[in-house]
Formats: C-alpha cells, sequence, structure tokens
C-alpha cells in the first residue's frame, strides 16, 4: 500500500522539528494514531474474520469471549393447554491473556536537519507493515495450530495415495479443485455458520498459483464479481462456496537448518533395533549441538524428538532421540541414511496450511478500542540532556483465541514451489 500523506520535505506543523512530535496538537496526534491504524489495517489479512473484542480498560490483562451452543431439536411434541419446560441459552466462556507488542524507531537531531523526506511520514508506514504484520501473525499462528487438519494426497501420474500426517506431504500434494469441495463440505457438515454466504480460505499465493492453475473455469475471479465493492482485504476469487483471500503470511511448515547451512544430515554407523542414538558426519560444533535439543527430525518418514546432541567432527557427532520414540527400526536407519528437519514435509518439504473459517472460529483483540497505539516522543524526553533524540513507535495489547475447532478447518499441501519455500 503506498498512501502518500505529504510531499517530501513537506512540514506538518510549522517546523521539521514539530513534525517530530515538538507542540504536536492532539489534532494531529489524532491524525496519525488513525494514519498507523489505516496503514497497519492491509497486513491485518487474519485478523479479520475473527470474533472481535475490545481491550478491557481496568479488567486486568483478561479477555472473555463468548461461545455459543446450537439448542438441540424439539421433537417431543406439545400438549394442550401444557407449558413445556422450555430451553435455556448455552453460553460458554472462553478466557484468554492479553500480551503487550511493540517498537519503535529513534531518530538523532542530525537527521532531523539534514533528511531531504519527512521522516515522521516515512517511520509511520514502516511501523504501521511491522505492526500489521506482527499482529496478523499472533492470530495466524493461534488459528494455525487447530486440530481439524485435512492433508493433500500425492499424485504419482493419475495414481492418488492418501496422506495421514505432515511428514508424507510432498511437492505432488498440491491443493485441488475437490480438496475445496471437500472442507467446504466438512464445515457444512457441522453446521459452521458462514462470513455473509460464504466460507472463507487464507491462502499462500504459491498455493493460489497451483489452484487456478487446476481450476481453470471453475475459478470465479474477483473481478467479475457483481458487487466487487464489498471485496474482503486481499480477495481474489471464489471456488465451490469458498472466497479467498491472498496472503503470503499465510503459514509455511518448514524446518530450519540443524546445522549451519544443512537441513540434512547423513547417519555414519548403523543402529540395533533398540538404538537411540545417531552418529552422523557432518561436524556439529557445541552452540549447534544445544540448539538441536528439542527439535523434530525425520528418519524414513518417522518423526522423531532430538533429547540432546553431542558436538564433535565428522563420525563423531551423536544425536539422541527422546525416550518417548519408537525405536529407530535397523532396516531404516543403515550407513548413509537421510536425517531431515523434521517440522516440514518429506524431505524437509515446505508444507503450505491454506486456512478454511466459519464464522465466530476465533476471537482476536480489536485493533480499535485500545488495540493500538502510536506513540511520538519529541526531542529531550527521557535521558537526553542535549536534545538530541526523539522517537516514533507503536504499542499493541493482542491476543488470538480458537473458539469452535469444527468451524475451522486447516488444509496442508504442498506446491510447485515448495523446495524453494522459506518457513515463516
Amino acid at each position: 500500500m503506498n498512501l502518500q500523506l505529504f510531499a517530501a520535505g513537506d512540514l506538518v506543523n510549522s517546523t521539521q522539528s514539530d513534525a517530530l512530535g515538538n507542540n504536536l496538537s492532539a489534532e494531529m496526534k489524532t491524525f496519525y494514531d488513525k494514519t498507523l491504524i489505516t496503514l497497519s489495517s492491509p497486513y491485518l489479512i487474519h485478523d479479520q474474520f475473527g470474533q472481535k473484542r475490545d481491550i478491557p480498560k481496568g479488567g486486568g490483562r483478561e479477555i472473555e469471549f463468548r461461545r455459543f451452543s446450537s439448542l438441540p431439536k424439539a421433537l417431543t411434541p406439545l400438549v394442550e393447554g401444557i407449558t413445556p419446560t422450555g430451553n435455556k441459552l448455552n453460553v460458554s466462556s472462553v478466557n484468554a491473556v492479553v500480551d503487550q507488542y511493540g517498537d519503535y524507531i529513534e531518530q538523532t537531531d542530525l537527521l532531523e536537519l539534514t533528511a531531504v523526506d519527512n521522516t515522521i511520514v516515512e517511520a509511520t508506514k514502516q511501523l504501521a507493515a511491522q505492526a500489521g504484520l506482527t499482529m496478523d501473525t499472533i492470530v495466524r499462528n493461534e488459528i494455525a495450530g487447530g486440530t481439524n487438519v485435512q492433508y493433500c494426497p500425492k499424485f504419482n501420474g493419475s495414481t492418488e495415495t492418501a496422506v495421514t500426517l505432515r511428514s508424507g506431504i510432498d511437492a505432488t500434494c498440491l491443493l485441488k479443485v475437490k480438496d475445496v469441495f471437500k472442507a467446504a463440505a466438512e464445515l457444512k457438515a457441522m453446521n459452521a455458520p458462514k462470513i455473509d454466504g460464504y466460507y472463507v480460505g487464507v491462502i499462500h499465493p504459491y498455493v493460489a498459483y497451483d489452484l487456478m492453475q487446476e481450476a481453470g473455469n471453475q475459478w470465479l475471479d474477483v473481478q467479475k464479481y457483481t458487487t466487487p465493492e464489498n471485496m474482503l482485504t486481499g480477495e481474489i476469487g471464489s471456488l465451490g462456496g469458498v472466497r479467498f483471500v491472498e496472503s503470503t503470511e499465510a503459514k509455511i511448515f518448514k524446518g530450519a537448518d540443524l546445522i549451519n547451512g544443512l537441513d540434512r544430515l547423513t547417519m555414519a554407523a548403523a543402529l540395533s533395533s533398540a538404538g537411540k542414538t545417531i552418529t552422523v558426519n557432518e561436524t556439529v560444533t557445541e552452540i549447534e549441538a544445544g540448539a538441536l535439543s528439542g527439535r523434530k527430525i525425520l528418519i524414513e518418514g518417522i518423526t522423531y524428538t532430538v533429547k540432546s546432541a553431542a558436538a564433535g567432527t565428522g563420525g563423531t557427532a551423536t544425536v539422541t532421540v527422546s525416550d518417548g520414540d519408537a525405536n529407530i527400526p535397523t532396516a531404516n536407519t543403515g550407513v548413509g541414511k537421510i536425517v531431515y528437519a523434521g517440522e516440514g514435509g518429506a524431505a524437509n518439504c515446505a508444507v503450505f496450511a491454506t486456512l478454511i473459517v466459519g464464522a465466530d472460529a476465533y476471537g482476536v483483540t480489536s485493533v480499535n478500542g485500545g488495540g493500538i497505539e502510536h506513540i511520538v516522543k519529541q526531542k529531550g524526553y527521557g535521558n537526553d540532556p542535549l536534545n538530541q533524540r526523539s522517537s516514533i513507535g507503536w504499542k499493541s495489547l493482542k491476543v488470538a483465541k480458537r473458539l469452535v475447532e469444527e468451524y475451522l478447518l486447516r488444509i496442508e499441501s504442498g506446491s510447485t514451489f515448495s523446495s524453494t519455500a522459506k518457513a515463516n
């Protein structure tokens, strides 16, 4: 989004230092507050479909979301003249604790004197993007952790093979038209309420490319909508009763490097059937060994948790898996077998999450109502005896909470771009 508030070199008030906070009027402060919220809004793709709650003032850090249960069928016939027992609206609450986030940019008096651009405007743009992405990621990470999951199958030519775990997904597991229809059917079967007559899908551009290529004429492009004025933020089109919004922040699962520059290791020796410790060919430093603790690894399609690792040169460094993991079978763990980072798909393939949501599936704190604050400090604030520094920043209280798991479905797939995509 490129919103030009002022021309380069323009002043908000009478002087450049005023633009950086000196004698900033109440009207200008309000304007900047609203500007930061406006500029951050396009990044709040995941945020826009949640049940909104304002930040509670004076009520501590806990916020309450409401969940309403459906009434049972009333199949007992009425008796003439007798009032039935009736029913009650079943309301349950889900509580969440809000956390505070924020950042700032500090500017010097020398920058004020020499800058060509209006630095408060440029800083506000950058901070707004940061704030929007931060808050959206908080929401995304919560809703991408739902328990209602659908895995796209593998394809070898026309042969389809079902996938039941993330670790089985590879680049052939593309999101297809039938997967969207299946997800919509799942939500319908759970009586998930719709959002303005549709379910909504949050999709990564890479996955959108795969889906649109396969959908052909079944895909309804957003430009063909009869009421384009009602478009959602980021909306690109619809398919199978699902309106899709596109976001580069749609969740991607992929393991980070196990050691510097490598997301995989090679076994240096075979193991017994009771083996828990893996010797690897690569050199592992003390720092890298410490960082491996708690990581997931993938060996021949089986995921393990690293209990500990010992540094060493090639052929002496070891990785020990958790006692809670099944014994590593000898047949799958000989010399030369590959140990992959285990947070992604097969061979650490990037796995993309496409979220299909109904109304009231999750709750979020509102950006308005105290959700975000834009803060401009003039020169001389705090410990600044020579009036050398000013700052521009933002602060936000944010939390998201899944409310009804059945109203939120995550489709996990590979992509044409799985080999190059990075985790986010």
